[in-house]
């Protein structure tokens, strides 16, 4: 697999109080297509903004960034727009879901946007939302009627109908349950074995044990990062010793 996203020289800075705060410095990084990266690091170190640079959210002060070899940090915001819809998804911590839709209206709604074959994306929202485990009984709801995790899971589907080549999560897990947490984690796990690129931004053990690759970011710079094997095809127990003692050498 190549490379599906290249920072050069990468800077983010932003002024408060006439104090320029320089959150992200002259940053050097490469995604791998099929990556399971995870982004961690204190509070404040600038885990976010990255991820809203890497995925064309928000333009950087200096340097690029190169999604599939198309450079897209100097595009207008028209441009961006148009590149996230057709290349990206994204599961933020809270959900978005538009609360006047039901469950599977607003699965399709970003889908239509890409693509006007209703009948086969009515089928194809159908079967993802089976996947995610959302019964058909929960198709007509509403998010209110929706407990945390079902929502996070109809939001999951949402980011992933039309493909995109990356996946983008900010904190997916942060205000869900254990039992919830785990259950949208599986989704996760799922789509990457079926090829998902995805860049995971996370304080969570538990949920940087998914990752193929830990990122550790301090300062606005990586310091350390940290590979692992696909999830479930090594000892869990393992895997979270490793893990662990690299998050201890970065001081986490």
């Amino acid at each position: 697999m190549g490379s599906i996203l290249k920072t050069d020289k990468l800077c983010k800075s932003f002024s408060n109080g006439g104090v320029q705060q320089h959150v992200i410095k002259n940053l050097d990084l490469e995604i791998m297509e099929g990556d399971f990266t995870v982004i961690m690091g204190a509070s404040g170190s600038g885990k976010s903004t990255l991820l809203y640079a890497l995925s064309g959210m928000d333009k950087p002060t200096m340097g690029s960034v190169t999604f599939d070899g198309e450079e897209i940090s100097g595009k207008s915001n028209d441009q961006l727009a148009l590149f996230r819809r057709g290349n990206c998804g994204f599961v933020f911590q809270s959900v978005y879901l538009l609360e006047n839709q039901t469950v599977l209206d607003n699965v399709m709604t970003g889908a239509l946007i890409v693509s006007k074959n209703s009948p086969e994306l009515v089928n194809k929202a159908k079967e993802l939302l089976k996947k995610a485990g959302i019964n058909e009984k929960l198709w007509n709801k509403y998010p209110s009627q929706l407990s945390g995790g079902e929502a996070q899971r109809v939001g999951i589907v949402r980011a992933v109908i039309n493909e995109p080549k990356i996946l983008f999560a900010d904190e997916p897990t942060g205000q869900l349950n254990s039992a919830s947490g785990q259950e949208v984690l599986n989704i996760f796990t799922e789509v990457h074995k079926n090829g998902q690129s995805i860049v995971m931004v996370t304080h969570d053990l538990k949920t940087a044990l998914r990752g193929t690759r830990v990122i550790f970011f301090r300062d606005g710079a990586v310091v350390g990062q940290y590979r692992m094997p696909n999830y479930g095809t090594d000892d869990l127990t393992v895997r979270r010793a490793g893990l662990q003692r690299f998050l201890d050498e970065m001081g986490w």
